[in-house]
This record gives C-alpha cells, sequence and structure tokens, in this order.
C-alpha cells in the first residue's frame, strides 16, 4: 500500500464528510476524520501521513506500542486508542496515547490518571456510552454516565472531552438514527450538570453521514480507507 493508493481513498471519504456536514448545516472542519489502523501495519500510516493525516485510532494494546515506537519520528502524529482497556495495560497506553475514548470504568480513568507522564500533556478522554443496551458491548447505561462522567472529569492528568458510542450493527436505519440521537441528548445533559464537553466520537464507513448528521464531531474509519483488513497483528 502506497500514499498513491490511499490517496483517492482519503479523497473519498473527505468528501462524505464534508458533504454530510454540510446537509447537517455544519461546517466540515467540525468533523475530525480517525483512521483506523488496526492491523494495518506503520508503513500504512506512514503513507496515510505522508497525505496530511494525523490522527490514528488502534484497538490493541501491543499494535499502538510497537507502531508508536515505529513512528517516534512523526511528531504531530496524535494515537487515539479506541479499544476496551484492560487495567494491566493502563500503563502502556497512559504513556502512549493522546485521546482514549472508550472508558466505561472509574478504575480504568484512575489507572490512566495514575500512570499519566506528568512531562506530557492531559490525556484527552471519553466516556463509553451503550446506547444499545447491549449485554456483550462495553459502554456505561445512559442512567449512570453522568455520575461516571462528573467522577473522571474530577482526576488530575485527565481531561474529559465527551462520549463515545458503538450502535448495534443494523439494517433498520431509523434504529441505527435512534442511537446515534441519544448520543447528543445525554451530552446535553452532562453540560447541564456541569460539565463542559464537545466531543461526540460515533460513526465508521458504513453510516459515518447518519453519524454526522446527529453531531458527530469525530468519525472512526477504517475500511473506507485501508480496504479490508489482514488478520489481527498481536492480542
Amino acid at each position: 500500500m502506497t500514499s498513491a493508493s490511499l490517496a483517492p481513498a482519503r479523497d473519498q471519504v473527505l468528501a462524505r464528510i464534508a458533504q454530510a456536514a454540510q446537509a447537517a448545516g455544519r461546517h466540515p472542519a467540525s468533523v475530525q476524520l480517525l483512521a483506523v489502523s488496526k492491523t494495518f501495519g506503520a508503513a500504512d500510516i506512514a503513507d496515510l501521513y505522508a497525505l496530511g493525516q494525523r490522527s490514528f485510532g488502534e484497538n490493541y494494546v501491543q499494535e499502538l506500542v510497537e507502531k508508536h515506537e515505529a513512528l517516534r519520528d512523526h511528531a504531530d502524529l496524535q494515537w487515539h486508542f479506541i479499544g476496551p482497556l484492560q487495567r494491566n495495560k493502563t500503563r502502556l497506553v497512559a504513556e502512549r496515547a493522546h485521546w482514549v475514548h472508550a472508558i466505561d470504568r472509574l478504575v480504568i480513568a484512575e489507572r490512566l490518571s495514575e500512570q499519566r507522564p506528568p512531562e506530557l500533556p492531559p490525556l484527552q478522554v471519553c466516556v463509553q456510552i451503550n446506547v444499545s443496551g447491549e449485554a456483550s458491548k462495553s459502554g456505561v447505561a445512559p442512567a449512570d454516565a453522568l455520575a461516571l462522567a462528573q467522577a473522571v472529569s474530577a482526576l488530575p492528568r485527565l481531561q474529559l472531552r465527551g462520549l463515545m458510542a458503538i450502535p448495534e450493527p443494523t439494517p433498520d436505519a431509523e434504529k441505527l438514527a435512534t442511537q446515534f440521537a441519544a448520543l447528543p441528548v445525554l451530552l446535553e445533559k452532562l453540560n447541564a450538570g456541569g460539565l463542559q464537553l464537545d466531543t461526540l466520537s460515533m460513526g465508521m464507513s458504513a453510516d459515518l453521514e447518519l453519524a454526522i448528521a446527529h453531531g458527530a464531531t469525530v468519525v472512526r474509519v477504517g475500511t473506507a480507507l485501508f480496504g479490508a483488513r489482514p488478520p489481527k497483528m498481536t492480542a
């Protein structure tokens, strides 16, 4: 994979974002493209970086560690950890990531706060909301979001920025829209409770237009940029 082969895909995704934002009465710059690079190598990230992409999302801690080391000279590259995080791996993420999108338990946030190196800027974080109510899915229930968000916002070395969600995959656009619509409503409620949140991380390759229509400020796009995923590099 080369910059030349990635360029048309990135241009197409950026065009989709711009069109969706304009249709929603928003400026295209209000939506950030997060390139989900899980299972793709550092060379692929470097190629996309050469096209101007700066924010990359990783789901697996070991991949983040390896790619962070391989791309140390890319000083303005921003790493977003977007997968579930186990207690015994928080230090690896706290020392490398710029953002963590999937805070669903206070203990994870506490460990990230404790382990964030003092010489680094605060770690930007989002609370993950289980908007679909699926028992198998990570995320806090909407009814419990305010308590968790307030506790996270009080921790040092973290800056709570907003909410993240992964809706239930469904061909039912109305059902999907209902799940997306729940997140901005919840964000307003949390801000009314004294928080100052500005980020809604939701929407992927197949549904980014619908997510933007409902207020997404970060869309997490992998397949539409990189193509079909190779086998996972690490556990």
